[in-house]
């Protein structure tokens, strides 16, 4: 047996809270861990699946960072999202069976594969799995409006102040710190995602140190003032 096609047991893993449904019985629980078949390792740079690739799984993202992406009309590549470890990803192949964009694993990664037509049928049987879909399927779409948000009337400072908000948040969710974090990401890819130039996100990083808001050393930054920067976020709009 090789070392992608191990068994996983979803009842022992320490994710379970986050990509698993709560309240399950234990008959429940056991349905579930048939429905995880295989573990896939992805090494940093690889694709997990790319655009245009038959939709046939969802992944639950075990350890490590993925970016999603997609191809511009000009050949750039846009950044449509970053995803870490508890995350489900794939769901953008539901709607017409082909993937839409690619997932690329930012670290070594590794994912617990779930085939979709398993998760249909379990999720007649267990309706606790049907509803915690749909809440991953709401999450995304909450959070698609959150980017829309963020490129459509915030400010350079504002979309990097959220931006590292919601990373931390999520990080801390995981048993990280509420303060310290270690980007996956280069600046570019963040300036991608946030609809900024690199040169843009890099002087507001500065700004944002030099202002004793964060303190950078190249990926890692530490969050001295979160208030200021909730500041930033919710700093109200300039009058016409």
């Amino acid at each position: 047996m090789t070392p992608q096609t191990i068994k996983v047991a979803c009842s022992n893993c320490n994710l379970r809270e986050l990509c698993m449904p709560l309240g399950l019985s234990d008959g429940d629980v056991d349905k579930l861990d048939d429905l995880v078949t295989t573990r896939r390792k992805i090494k940093r740079g690889a694709a997990l699946f790319s655009n245009g690739d038959p939709f046939n799984a969802l992944y639950a993202i075990r350890t490590g960072f993925f970016k999603t992406c997609v191809a511009t009309a000009d050949g750039r590549d846009q950044v449509t999202g970053f995803q870490m470890a508890g995350e489900v990803i794939g769901l953008d192949g539901i709607v017409g069976d082909r993937h839409s964009c690619d997932a690329v694993a930012l670290e070594d990664a590794e994912v617990c594969v779930m085939p979709y037509d398993r998760i249909e049928e379990l999720s007649r049987e267990v309706p606790a799995l049907q509803s915690h879909v749909h809440k991953i399927m709401s999450r995304e779409i909450v959070r698609e409006h959150g980017v829309m948000l963020l490129l459509g009337s915030m400010r350079a400072e504002e979309r990097l102040a959220a931006f590292l908000l919601n990373l931390v948040q999520r990080l801390h969710a995981r048993g990280f710190s509420q303060s310290e974090l270690v980007l996956r990401m280069t600046r570019e890819e963040i300036g991608s995602y946030l609809g900024l130039k690199l040169e843009t996100v890099s002087r507001t990083f500065s700004k944002f140190a030099d202002d004793g808001i964060v303190e950078v050393k190249q990926r890692y930054v530490r969050i001295v003032d979160t208030d200021a920067l909730r500041a930033i976020v919710n700093a109200p709009a300039c009058a016409d």
